[in-house]
């Protein structure tokens, strides 16, 4: 059984397009990795799914990869803390382990016309000051609707307590803790908190929004602290092994960038973009930003975060590589942007599923705009680049009306930061510092953190913050009317992208 004495922590990081294990040492230095990616499935146009089985395989077997690569065994390992793609949900059969559906993916706009009817009474933000969300495509609420509504036998089935609804990081618990012969069912506050079926204030499943929906209570995990003992591994490599963190995703990366004080904020660059504040106390956005649990550690008060959230940005890049074959991996996007001294006047608004924050417009299409004789495929690179540090600036200047805080400097991590093109004209667009630091696996860091604070492995957060690194920072270089100048372009640009798609 892992135990405090135990050398090493593990971190599961289930993500959009990949599941990965970590294990880290008790100076939070990596000492093993194991990724494996999944099926990305599209029934048809707006519609992002995947196989919550194929998800379980994935876990199981980088959990084996990253524990035999380095020799260790489960009395090796304290804890594992998981963090997880938020807002994806699972229904599945608790008699069988078997899921009634796909999960649905957080892009997935289906539950879009069920939307726009909650929305004709009480505007698009009738449950903000319940849950801290607009009315979106985006949450977990609707996507169960969908599935109840639309798969044979499932509302019935649900209605007799026979089926059980997760995001990610409790379906996984459960198959973990044993499934259908001793699984646990929790969730956090974090996750429960994206699933717009939470009150953010009492942290209770609201039994007002679960009438609305139409959703049995008894589908629902417990919510939990995002850092307390769940239970042990009842399966495989860690048998034994306390599951003791559970996050989502940008909260877990918060977290690993040690933003423990109100008004430090980070930005991670994945398929998405986001951007994550703490604000110590709750407040509610008026600027179109989401409000979200940040984690609650143990018995401790729960701490709050604004969230504003870029639908495509490295989703983007490699739309640029598989759809239109301008690059051949991912990592070219830089030489090829570099191969022009501007954008040209070209802008790309990649409302592929419609905007986020700060506008929420499901109406909204991706748009080229500012196309000449003169552009070429390195203006297009450029402006694919330019589109994530455009839509971060719109994200930072609501964050900082909402919360009354201004931003002194933008910790940044995921998968995009190596780009160091991107990170100068994020930190000249910004007009602010833009920090990168020594451990850019963030989100994995803050699950194990997590984790850890639980089971006596790390001391406490005033002990983490202190072992925070810096690896880089860009200071602004721009003059201000030309960064003004561009910033200006950009927002008459997103405005072309309004009104595309019609009843």
């Amino acid at each position: 059984m892992g135990s405090e004495g135990a050398g090493y922590i593990a971190a599961l990081d289930q993500g959009t397009t990949s599941t990965r294990c970590m294990i880290f040492d008790r100076r939070s230095r990596v000492v093993s990795v194991a990724q494996r990616e999944h099926e990305q499935i599209y029934p048809r146009a707006g519609w992002v799914e995947h196989d919550p089985l194929e998800i379980w395989r994935r876990t199981v077997e980088v959990i084996e990869e990253a524990v035999e690569a380095r020799g260790l065994q489960a009395a090796d390992i304290s804890c594992i803390g998981i963090a997880n793609q938020r807002e994806t949900t699972v229904v599945w059969n608790k008699s069988t382990g078997v899921p009634v559906y796909n999960a649905l993916v957080w892009q997935d706009t289906r539950v879009a016309e069920a939307v726009e009817l909650l929305s004709r009474d009480g505007g698009p933000d009738r449950l903000r000051e319940k849950t801290g969300l607009p009315l979106s495509t985006y949450f977990s609420g609707l996507k169960i609707a969908w599935i109840l509504d639309n798969v044979e036998g499932a509302r019935s089935d649900a209605e007799r307590g026979e089926l059980l609804f997760g995001t990610i990081d409790s379906y996984l618990l459960w198959n973990m803790t044993g499934g259908v012969r001793s699984g646990i069912h929790l969730t956090d506050v974090t996750n429960a908190s994206r699933t717009q079926l939470m009150n953010i204030r009492t942290l209770e499943w609201d039994q007002e929004i679960l009438d609305l929906f139409r959703i049995p209570r008894a589908m629902l995990p417990e919510i939990r602290s995002s850092s307390e003992f769940y239970g042990e591994f009842a399966v495989g490599v860690l048998k034994g092994v306390s599951i003791c963190g559970m996050l989502g995703d940008q909260q877990a990366a918060l977290v690993g960038q040690t933003c423990f004080e109100p008004g430090q904020v980070k930005n991670t660059y994945g398929t998405g973009c986001f951007l994550l504040m703490n604000t110590g106390d709750l407040k509610v956005s008026r600027h179109g930003l989401l409000t979200t649990v940040a984690y609650r550690f143990g018995r401790q008060k729960p701490v709050y975060a604004l969230e504003g959230s870029v639908a495509i940005t490295g989703a983007l890049v490699q739309w640029l590589r598989d759809n239109l074959g301008l690059i051949e991996r991912s990592d070219d996007i830089q030489a090829l942007a570099q191969t022009v001294r501007d954008n040209g006047g070209v802008y790309f608004v990649p409302a592929f599923s419609g905007l986020y924050a700060p506008y929420w417009r499901d109406d909204a299409r991706g748009v080229i705009v500012g196309l000449t004789r003169f552009a070429h495929r390195g203006h297009l690179a450029r402006a694919v680049l330019e589109a994530t540090a455009f839509q971060t600036r719109e994200l930072v200047e609501a964050m900082e009306a909402d919360a009354g805080i201004r931003l002194d400097e933008l910790r940044t991590d995921g998968g995009m930061v190596v780009n160091d093109l991107l990170m100068q004209f994020q930190a000249d667009i910004l007009d602010r510092e833009v920090i990168r630091p020594v451990m850019r696996e963030t989100t994995a860091l803050g699950a194990a953190y997590a984790a850890g604070l639980a089971s006596g492995f790390y001391r406490d957060v005033e002990h983490l913050a202190e072992s925070w690194e810096i690896d880089q920072r860009w200071k602004p270089q721009m003059e201000a009317p030309r960064h003004e100048h561009l910033y200006k372009q950009w927002k008459k640009a997103v405005t072309r992208s309004f009104d595309w798609v019609e009843e």
